[in-house]
């Protein structure tokens, strides 16, 4: 007996749709550096294919044009147009062509861009359907870190915003501060970022080996090794401010006064402070760690995304203090590998994890607590495994790809329809 895809049955074949997605960053070799947002469009681009959909992503920035293959999904590389005082205005006008040109020959349905800087502010295509997604801009995430907010990007921001044919938000939190900082009343489907789950089954138990190359404590590059068993904590991600960085090592001071053996492993990119304007926010962190605490301390830079995964299973407990998120996929990444989170406890993170039952959430700022909230997980290896085993059920139940493309293929339909 033949079993039908319920997918199917919402979607059937004669209703196939090719969706592309415009975006600067896409995490591929070709493409260059990738950060969430790029992430989280490849884990809903293979969602879509595996469901039926042809998808193109449209990768703007980039230093020539080109199209290539990557595993069904067609990327389409766009070269900005470089002109003293017009070149935002003829990049977005040679983008406005190509979607004309792709949807003219039945090549797209529709295209869904993020809201990061407004680049479709001054994109009109003749019929084509745009939706935005957000993942936060940039005057949501100057406002959340404190920053003067950039006049142009806000200018565009807004201008996109209510340009659009859809909106999505992937939280609740990141729609309402969207609105009340452009001062708008529209209305934000709420679809979560998503993860593929089986790339993140929690089996990888290898240590990392001595010959692997990582930034230890000091200023030179060095090697480390750190034991499988080790009571350590990981954050992953880059580091810079937004993200709690300048927080953490008061946070870890206070851990290993109860814990002196406690580790402390940081795997990312370093960037530079804006506010400070200091070169290396690593650099920063230095000296913000106790002497005891430093020595604990193991910096990895940017790694692969297979060795991510192998950091994340070896991690007693993953840290994010961050001030400044939507939804962050690394937090997915984390849960569903089945590990105990203590995170900030602002706006996006309540949609995410409930506090006390499959992880902490605590002011970045609140060192003693957040610390204490640590230091209660490491004494507690059931409790690891209890909010753990809560964390993974909740990504299965709310953020897994599966249920993340059912979603949007639904909201992707109805716009389509409306054109």
């Amino acid at each position: 007996m033949s079993i039908t895809n319920p997918v199917q049955v919402l979607f059937p074949m004669e209703r196939v749709r090719k969706i592309a997605f415009l975006t600067p960053e896409y995490p591929h070799p070709k493409t260059g550096n990738s950060g969430g947002i790029g992430t989280s469009i490849k884990n809903l681009a293979v969602g879509l294919l595996a469901h039926g959909c042809a998808v193109r992503i449209l990768v703007y920035g980039q230093k020539e044009d080109g199209v290539f293959e990557d595993n069904g999904i067609l990327v389409q590389q766009i070269k900005n147009i470089k002109l003293k005082g017009l070149s935002w205005w003829l990049t977005r006008k040679k983008l406005e062509r190509i979607i004309n040109e792709l949807y003219a020959n039945h090549e797209i349905d529709l295209v869904e861009a993020p809201d990061w800087t407004g680049i479709t502010s001054y994109i009109k295509p003749k019929i084509c359907p745009i939706v935005i997604r957000l993942n936060g801009s940039d005057t949501y995430f100057c406002h959340l870190d404190q920053r003067p907010i950039k006049k142009i990007n806000k200018f565009h921001e807004k201008r996109a915003l209510q340009n659009a044919d859809g909106l999505i938000s992937v939280s609740q939190f990141t729609a309402d501060l969207t609105n009340q900082l452009f001062r708008l009343n529209k209305k934000f489907t709420i679809i979560p970022n998503a993860i593929d789950m089986r790339l993140f089954e929690n089996t990888v138990s290898v240590a990392i080996t001595s010959s692997e190359p990582v930034l230890s404590a000091g200023t030179e590059r060095s090697r480390s090794r750190v034991e499988a068993g080790d009571p350590g904590l990981l954050y992953f991600g880059t580091l810079i401010r937004k993200k709690g960085l300048l927080e953490l090592p008061f946070i870890f001071n206070k851990v290993v006064e109860q814990h002196p053996e406690a580790k402390l492993i940081l795997v990312g990119r370093d960037s530079s402070d804006i506010r400070s304007g200091n070169a290396s926010t690593w650099a920063m962190m230095q000296e913000l760690f106790s002497p005891k605490a430093i020595g604990n301390v193991t910096y990895l830079d940017g790694v692969s995304y297979s060795e991510i995964k192998k950091h994340i299973a070896q991690a007693t407990i993953c840290v994010f203090p961050t001030f400044a998120e939507a939804l962050p996929v690394s937090w997915l990444e984390a849960m569903a590998m089945e590990k105990p989170i203590v995170a900030s406890n602002i706006g996006w993170a309540k949609e995410m994890i409930d506090d006390g039952v499959d992880g902490f959430l605590v002011n970045p700022t609140a060192h003693a607590t957040y610390a204490a909230k640590i230091v209660a997980l490491l004494e507690d290896r059931e409790l690891q495994k209890q909010f753990g085993t809560a964390a993974k059920q909740k990504v299965a139940q709310k953020f897994s790809v599966e249920i993340v493309t059912q979603q949007s293929m639904a909201f992707y339909e109805k716009k389509i329809k409306l054109k």
